[in-house]
């Protein structure tokens, strides 16, 4: 809660920032969203910390009303803002890995969810989160997903367990969407996916999931998360031990293409 706190504080004090050089400009918000290509209900959102403005528009905003940099000059706080405290770091590692290995448990990861599944998940938070703060976390899941847009892609490796796929969180109907989607996904040239089967008798990954980042000049970082809590472990020999427990989990589970199969089946029984 502290951490909603602290990041809706931000919010209003950029959009009350935003309102004031707005006005000194003599700007309404219908003028300053035609000037930035944007719908006056956003300016409104943005202005009332109710929604977290993409780094374009803070940069066409701070033009418009002659910030001098003002704006600007807040672009990397407000960015953060849009992920909870405990992922801000795991976030930036994300943006900038070559190389991403994501073991997953519970849930679908991230990169790979619906914006349905997403909403689903978030909505059975407990404590409940905030409307407002679901529809940030769900803008802010979706920009990450990005990174599969770019030209020059990270490679990605994700295994995740069987329950994980079956588990039908959301619904049948957004769980079907969401098999689609890894469908989609694990077809790509650069990503290869992987389901850890439940009748393993011999398992390496027992003590739970991570995701190891690998960056340019061959450093690696382990990024670990539970309740709300995070770790990045930095120590080399922590690390070397979690890669090859992962290249264990990835033998362990089956082939990408035996995983995509059995997706395909998984919809095909529908």
């Amino acid at each position: 809660m502290a951490d909603q706190d602290e990041n809706a504080g931000l919010l209003r004090a950029f959009g009350r920032q935003l309102k004031l050089l707005r006005e000194r400009a003599g700007l309404s918000r219908a003028e300053l969203g035609l000037k930035v290509g944007y719908g006056e209900d956003l300016i409104a959102s943005v202005e009332q910390g109710r929604r977290i403005p993409r780094p374009e528009l803070i940069d066409m905003a701070d033009q418009a009303v002659n910030a001098g940099g003002l704006l600007i000059a807040m672009k990397d706080e407000v960015a953060r803002a849009r992920y909870p405290a405990f992922f801000r770091d795991a976030a930036r590692l994300e943006a900038e890995a070559v190389e991403l290995c994501a073991y997953d448990t519970h849930v679908v990861n991230g990169l790979l969810q619906t914006e349905e599944y997403m909403r689903a998940l978030l909505a059975m938070r407990r404590p409940l989160l905030d409307e407002t703060v679901i529809e940030q976390r769900v803008a802010a899941r979706l920009a990450r997903q990005q990174v599969f847009a770019t030209r020059l892609t990270p490679l990605f490796s994700f295994v995740m367990e069987e329950s994980v796929v079956l588990r039908r969180l959301g619904g049948s109907a957004g769980w079907r969407g969401q098999l689609e989607h890894l469908l989609l996904t694990g077809h790509r040239r650069n990503v290869e996916m992987q389901i850890m089967p439940l009748d393993r008798e011999d398992h390496a990954g027992i003590d739970g999931g991570f995701t190891l980042f690998a960056r340019k000049g061959g450093e690696q970082i382990c990024y670990l998360e539970t309740q709300g809590r995070s770790t990045l472990v930095t120590d080399r020999e922590e690390v070397r031990a979690l890669n090859s427990r992962y290249g264990i989990i990835r033998a362990q589970a089956l082939t990408p293409r035996e995983s995509l199969t059995y997706i395909e089946k998984l919809l095909g029984d529908q």
